[in-house]
């Protein structure tokens, strides 16, 4: 759902879960977040959460799909899941795992989930051509330097957002280092970026604050 989404041009709203809680989940839900997008085996730099492995973190990740919401996992970093692990995933009805092309380990590309690979901010364009030779891969420009999380958009970021959506020539998800808000929707899309990620640079992890900042982008992408 949410590749179609995107190729048919609808800008859909992700939310990145910065910590692994229901209430946070439903918050994004009710500001009309597409899909939400978990965590496992790995320490999440921005939010300062630690996520356990598959077995550790099944409980929220059932309860998660009971919400009815398209999924995406970000399936870990040195440590992956296994292969009958990415299958149980693909039964919840995840539809994809989003890593670092340098930890993406042979299991995952023989499970059902779709491959999304995210460039950082050394990445050029070898690392975009050996995505394109993934099969069904798609690409998270995941480009912003850690020192600049949190400030505004600005003109060279979109540039380098267009000059990746034209050398990938696939489905972009641009993730949210950078403190998007509802005026760079536009931007975003005249860039070429199919999707929007809302991690917790914009969302905090506090519901209500993630259903103030998320609501707007929601609204502002829907007419963009």
């Amino acid at each position: 759902m949410i590749e179609a989404a995107m190729r048919a041009g609808q800008l859909p709203v992700l939310v990145s879960l910065g910590r692994h809680d229901l209430e946070l989940a439903k918050a994004a839900v009710d500001a009309g977040a597409f899909g939400l997008k978990f965590h496992l085996n790995a320490w999440h730099r921005a939010s300062g959460t630690t996520f356990g492995s598959f077995a550790e973190e099944r409980g929220f990740i059932e309860a998660l799909a009971k919400l009815g919401k398209p999924m995406l996992v970000m399936s870990g970093q040195e440590t992956q899941p296994s292969l009958d692990e990415l299958e149980a995933l693909a039964d919840y009805g995840v539809e994809g795992w989003n890593i670092y092309l340098k930890h993406v380990q042979p299991q995952l590309l023989q499970s059902r989930l779709k491959p999304i690979l995210a460039l950082d901010s050394d990445s050029g364009a070898a690392d975009i051509e050996a995505i394109r030779a993934i099969p069904g891969a798609m690409v998270e420009a995941s480009i912003g330097r850690f020192a600049e999380y949190g400030q505004p958009l600005n003109d060279a970021d979109l540039a380098r957002f267009a000059e990746i959506a034209t050398q990938a020539d696939r489905p972009v998800i641009a993730p949210s280092q950078k403190r998007f808000t509802a005026s760079d929707m536009a931007g975003l899309r005249a860039a070429g970026i199919g999707a929007v990620l809302l991690g917790v640079v914009v969302t905090g992890l506090e519901p209500d604050g993630l259903t103030a900042a998320v609501a707007p982008i929601v609204e502002a992408a829907g007419l963009a």
